[in-house]
């Protein structure tokens, strides 16, 4: 195979804030595998979260490992994944968009999507969330208007006026409500919002403490009206054991837990404990959020609104339309740079 790296410099919509702080043009890099004329792409998401992970260190984490990547030939991306996690599993962000890529590949090489190549079937597919990041109460409400018709609006939390923030945008619409204070809160304050939040249509709370703090996760796990899902503190494969009995679900990030390969395996551990199941984007092009939409048949919840909060995409694939997401004709995972 033939790697190929470039750098994505994309501008959001809106400045986007959540309790991590604030960004305006996300910089992520693309991943392209070629190999017999036909080319794979993949993409690595950096997150403010995690800021020893950036375009700059995934490019040097793929160029460390090219004289192995391309010494490969691809025939099934997963045991691909499992020999390159010696070079590369330090850099799960890296990891992930050369997943991405191997998957998208591998479709198109073999003439089908990768959610047919999965024997899966697109019935019943749950539908997307759209993301109203931080604001002010005023801009929040203004943020629901563009993109009104949603089923589904998820609501960063974590300032002074939290429950003011719902209310106000509940009297804009009668849509499913999902908060996500990442890391913000304290058990104390989950236990003692969530009665409130349930009454103003809160479907679950995702990762209102810290990533490290189980005993408080399992006060509220106990204490809680709402259900709580895992993101922090579910990032890998080893990570899904420990939710069960601290949450009722997971959210699967693929940039964070390397991509599509681990997802697969954390999805099916998650529901051998009975924990339910939802994939989230970053801020991220239609070329990650293709490849979501391959696990869509096995989720119960996904937030992939992630090019939808961009000014500019780079390229074609699923899209989203208000909220459910339409697939393109292309194999692979879908996606045709523009």
């Amino acid at each position: 195979m033939e790697l190929h790296l470039q750098d994505l410099k994309l501008p959001l919509r809106h400045a986007f804030t959540i309790a991590h702080g604030t960004t305006t043009v996300q910089h992520n890099l693309l991943v392209e595998l070629r190999q017999d004329g036909v080319s794979g792409y993949g993409e690595g998401a950096s997150a403010q979260a995690y800021p020893e992970y950036t375009a700059d260190s995934m490019r040097a984490a793929l160029e460390a490992a090219r004289a192995q990547i391309e010494a490969e030939r691809l025939d099934d991306p997963a045991p691909l994944w499992d020999r390159l996690v010696p070079a590369l599993g330090g850099n799960r962000f890296a990891l992930c968009a050369l997943d991405q890529a191997a998957h998208d590949l591998w479709g198109k090489l073999r003439g089908a999507p990768v959610w047919r190549l999965w024997g899966l079937d697109l019935r019943d597919l749950p539908p997307s969330d759209y993301t109203i990041g931080m604001d002010s109460i005023e801009k929040m409400v203004a943020k629901l208007k563009e993109f009104d018709g949603w089923p589904i609006y998820k609501i960063k939390l974590g300032t002074p006026d939290d429950l003011a923030i719902v209310r106000e945008l509940r009297r804009h619409t009668s849509a499913v409500f999902r908060v996500d204070a990442n890391t913000a809160w304290t058990a104390e304050q989950t236990i003692a919002l969530a009665p409130d939040l349930q009454r103003l249509g809160v479907e679950f709370l995702e990762q209102p403490l810290k990533a490290d703090d189980w005993e408080g996760m399992r006060r509220v796990y106990r204490g809680s009206a709402l259900p709580v899902f895992a993101d922090e503190s579910c990032l890998i494969e080893e990570d899904v054991a420990r939710c069960a009995g601290s949450f009722h679900g997971i959210n699967i990030k693929l940039t964070k837990a390397g991509g599509l390969t681990p997802a697969r395996r954390m999805i099916t551990r998650a529901r051998e404990l009975g924990l339910r199941v939802m994939v989230g984007c970053m801020c991220e092009s239609t070329v990650g959020i293709s490849a979501i939409a391959q696990l869509l048949p096995l989720l119960d919840h996904v937030d992939m609104d992630g090019a939808v909060l961009l000014a500019r995409d780079v390229a074609s694939g699923v899209r989203l339309d208000r909220g459910r997401a339409v697939f393109p004709t292309e194999n692979g995972t879908g996606v045709r740079l523009l």
